[in-house]
């Protein structure tokens, strides 16, 4: 069982930053992948950055370059860095993780962007 718990959501301006933590419960937290989602209004979730367990990440072509994602295995937390924010950005942010065949979402955290 993986438990994951989102903050550091809020409201930023146009070409602002904020980050966004995931603390995740479970002593093989550094060997498992997590992810970071959004999810909009009207429209469906979709995945913005990945991290792997040995730290090789991914991003979606929307946000590359603008969000990091990084991981503290000693903390059990993984950050999203998002960096010249845009209104396009709003949604709510969720932390998922694939373990033994089961999706693990956390409770979500709402990122708004204002122009």
């Amino acid at each position: 069982q993986v438990q994951l718990v989102e903050s550091g959501g809020g409201w930023a301006q146009a070409g602002g930053s904020l980050r966004l933590s995931c603390a995740a419960s479970g002593s093989i937290f550094s060997m498992i992948a997590i992810d970071w989602y959004r999810q909009a209004p009207g429209k469906q979730r979709e995945l913005v950055a990945a991290i792997a367990g040995i730290g090789i990440t991914r991003y979606s072509d929307s946000v590359k370059g603008r969000f990091t994602i990084s991981r503290d295995n000693a903390k059990n937390t993984v950050y999203l860095q998002m960096n010249n924010l845009k209104p396009d950005d709003t949604a709510v942010y969720y932390c998922h993780a694939f373990l033994r065949g089961k999706d693990f979402w956390g409770q979500g955290t709402q990122v708004t962007v204002s122009s």
